[in-house]
């Protein structure tokens, strides 16, 4: 083994892969993991960190965010990718459409000539990450046009995006005009023309051709409008007029539509449901994967969490406790595979006294989720017995690499990796109050509420970019951005984003503790590596 010196060693720790957990050390190059060893066996490093038995995962990969939503790009890409940071994320999956990437002057409300090609875009998008985000990022573009959708080529060789959202709430705008559209939220959140089937389809056939994934969104929002009309009629106000606005099925019946859709496509196209958040729709994942779809299912913490006597609305909306369980049994099967953020925060004024409403229909959307994520995985998942800790780590860290195409380079702590690491305290008991958030809006749905978890340091390719300090009231961001754009290139085969499951044990269909398969993991792979590839 070369004697060369680590750049950071990181011991004491328990290292999480998805397939198990191990009392090794983790030794860093030039911002790569180059050992996974024994401590004593690490050449010298000239920075050490003890994790001090804490866990050691990989850093969050956080597959859905909306930074820029309501707000330019910079403006909360600033602040919000060091709330993403702080709460264990190193890479940010962030998702817009054209109006919301950075180009100048930022439009409050957009109007369809407002929808224009992604090349215009990207440039101001990539300067911005490169220059104020704390973590890394790559970008979903979500598409709205027929050109758009013929642009796809290009925007895969010369922007390295792989991966399409469709926003299937919007499908009622298509055809109106500025004038006439009564989907207003969705111009404010810079959508302006919306989609009909015949965009959906084209973008199906394009990604397909070269083998990436399409994102939707599913609720349908036509038929959410006669409830919502029923119930404003009825004279509900309360926060679960919110949920019932929009029942189950309509979440269920958009998989179904799209999943078949998916199938009839040439290629069949890769299909990414993202916030599944009842029974239904897992009936209907099961269902289409049965008949060969090969569809992924997203979910996020705030759906994991959250009632609606809570209090806030969210798209799709906070469900009840039987889906809540439900989801978390989904979550351990491994029918849902993936968590994400879904992190928005609403536009300015953001502060709680400015956004809070008691009618839900005045009551305004947008609340920092991305703080949720660890604390929400941690407490109700691994700390209630309803996923493991390694659990945790396929679905926020290995199964969001591969769905992305990044698996080989973020989403594990195997040498090779980038050296992005987080260190949870799992046994840390936070009662939530405003010292513990670094999102703008500077509130939470979280506050007053006790989580057993929270992430106590972040570390980005090598370097160590959050940190919850002796002498502080919670984590905050360490250093100067040093965010990269991550440039993806097409997967080409579909097996490429096969994610890793829990083992299946008959007949109760329910994972096994923590033994879990990850296809072409070997286990002599964690052990003493050397940086010169012994």
């Amino acid at each position: 083994m070369a004697s060369e010196e680590l750049d950071l060693a990181v011991i004491g720790g328990r290292v999480v892969l998805g397939d198990g957990t191990y009392d090794l050390a983790i030794g860093v190059k030039d911002g790569v993991i180059v050992a996974l060893a024994p401590a004593e066996l690490l050449p010298p490093a000239k920075e050490t960190i003890d994790a001090k038995g804490n866990y050691v995962l990989p850093g969050v990969v956080d597959s859905e965010s909306h930074p820029g939503c309501y707000v330019p790009f910079r403006y909360d890409m600033t602040t919000e990718s060091r709330a993403a940071a702080c709460a264990g994320v190193t890479t940010w999956g962030i998702q817009a459409p054209v109006t919301r990437m950075g180009t100048e002057p930022f439009k409050e409300i957009v109007g369809k000539s407002d929808v224009v090609s992604f090349h215009e875009s990207f440039p101001s998008a990539k300067a911005v990450i490169e220059e104020v985000s704390y973590t890394d990022a790559y970008l979903t573009y979500m598409l709205e046009t027929d050109q758009q959708a013929d642009e796809i080529p290009e925007y895969v060789e010369q922007h390295g995006v792989i991966d399409y959202k469709l926003y299937l709430q919007t499908r009622g705008m298509k055809g109106m005009s500025d004038a006439e559209d009564n989907n207003w939220p969705s111009r404010r959140a810079g959508l302006g023309t919306g989609i009909d089937d015949g965009t959906v389809f084209r973008v199906m056939e394009e990604v397909a051709h070269y083998g990436g994934m399409v994102h939707i969104h599913p609720e349908n929002w036509e038929i959410g409008r006669i409830f919502e009309e029923r119930l404003r009629k009825a004279g509900r106000t309360d926060f679960g007029a919110w949920t019932d606005r929009s029942p189950d099925f309509l979440e269920a019946q958009h998989i179904r539509a799209y999943s078949y859709l998916a199938q009839q496509t040439p290629g069949r196209v890769s299909l990414y449901l993202q916030h599944c958040s009842t029974q239904l729709s897992f009936d209907e994942v099961l269902k289409a994967r049965g008949e060969g779809v090969d569809v992924y299912a997203q979910t996020g913490p705030a759906w994991l969490w959250a009632e609606p006597e809570y209090g806030w609305r969210i798209n799709v909306p906070l469900r009840r406790r039987d889906n809540i369980e439900a989801l978390w049994v989904a979550l351990a099967d491994g029918i849902v595979d993936v968590v994400g953020s879904d992190h928005v925060v609403g536009w300015e004024p953001s502060s709680y006294e400015e956004m809070y409403n008691s009618n839900i229909w005045d009551c305004r959307t947008g609340f920092s989720r991305v703080e949720m994520f660890l604390p929400v995985l941690l407490s109700e998942g691994v700390a209630k017995g309803r996923i493991s800790i390694n659990r945790l780590v396929q679905v926020a860290c290995e199964n969001p690499a591969k769905t992305a195409g990044l698996w080989g380079k973020k989403g594990s702590l195997l040498p090779g990796f980038d050296a992005d690491i987080v260190i949870v305290d799992a046994g840390r008991e936070v009662t939530v109050n405003k010292d513990h958030l670094n999102t703008r809006s500077g509130w939470s749905i979280m506050e007053g509420h006790t989580f057993t978890g929270w992430p106590i340091m972040t570390i980005l390719r090598g370097k160590v970019t959050a940190e919850w300090a002796d002498d502080s009231p919670g984590m905050r961001p360490v250093g100067d951005p040093r965010g990269l754009y991550l440039h993806r290139k097409p997967q080409g085969a579909k097996q490429a984003f096969a994610v890793t499951e829990p083992t299946r044990v008959a007949p109760s269909n329910r994972w096994l503790g923590t033994d879990f398969v990850r296809p072409g993991f070997c286990e002599a792979t964690v052990r003493y590596t050397s940086m010169a590839g012994e």
